[in-house]
């Protein structure tokens, strides 16, 4: 049975473009209240405007996810204006090249920061709220790259991976809680951060259709949701080869900018 999003409150960092902008319209269509989390205040105003005229309602609150005290202050305003957060999706996220042979240390840093420690800092800010009503549901989006090390992208996949694991923890710590915990592995969909790269990105899929891949993942409460199917089958195939191969089809992919 679908919630009734009419009467939810999404909370979706990351909000100001790419996947979370699409998620706070897709779920606008659907009714819900979207608070709306990222740094920069124009692009969040822009995306609270087609949230309100998609359906819902916005509330658009600027905050930098790698400052705990900054995330803890955003999530009290959104449960003082609305009561609480039902579901938080952890979305903000940055890529960029990590290449082993340079090894920018200053962007693996940030992919971490903002990837990890920021996913840390949400949840840690939400979740209280949550287990002291005895429900809610904490989304995060990961990526196929954290089933993987792929060439020039290590502290990506790294990142993702490092997420992947944290909610798995969550899932099996908060069973019988009330607080479903769920994890989102898409492939490459057409954002800012997929723009401009030279190589081949199979089976690239428009922003929209993976927001509503996800909202329904979501409102099916699955544990784990990995998408394209092709794709993910290919990433967890890759995983089942012998190290020599896997290494040798590993190398022809690159996560190019």
């Amino acid at each position: 049975m679908k919630p009734d999003w009419s009467q939810k409150v999404v909370l979706v960092t990351g909000a100001s473009s790419g996947i979370g902008r699409a998620l706070a319209v897709a779920w606008a269509r659907r009714g819900a209240r979207v608070a709306l989390l990222a740094r920069r205040a124009e692009a969040l105003e822009e995306v609270a405007g087609a949230v309100e005229a998609a359906g819902g309602r916005a509330f658009a609150v600027v905050a930098d996810v790698r400052k705990s005290e900054a995330v803890k202050a955003a999530v009290e305003l959104v449960e003082r204006e609305w009561g609480r957060v039902d579901v938080l999706v952890a979305n903000a996220g940055v890529g960029g090249l990590t290449s082993a042979r340079e090894f920018p240390l200053d962007r693996a840093t940030e992919v971490f920061e903002t990837n990890v420690v920021g996913v840390m800092n949400t949840v840690a800010a939400a979740l209280p709220g949550m287990l002291a009503r005895g429900g809610g549901h904490v989304v995060g989006i990961s990526s196929l790259a954290g089933f993987q090390g792929l060439p020039g992208s290590g502290a990506y996949c790294a990142s993702k991976a490092a997420l992947s694991t944290l909610f798995e923890s969550l899932r099996v710590e908060l069973r019988g809680s009330g607080v479903v915990v769920t994890t989102i592995h898409p492939g490459f969909v057409k954002t800012p951060l997929t723009e401009g790269r030279s190589r081949p990105m199979p089976f690239l899929m428009e922003v929209e259709r993976a927001a509503e891949q996800i909202v329904r993942a979501v409102e099916r409460r699955r544990a784990a949701y990995a998408f394209p199917w092709q794709l993910a089958l290919f990433a967890r195939f890759a995983n089942s080869l012998p190290e020599a191969l896997r290494e040798r089809v590993l190398a022809r992919v690159r996560l190019r900018e």
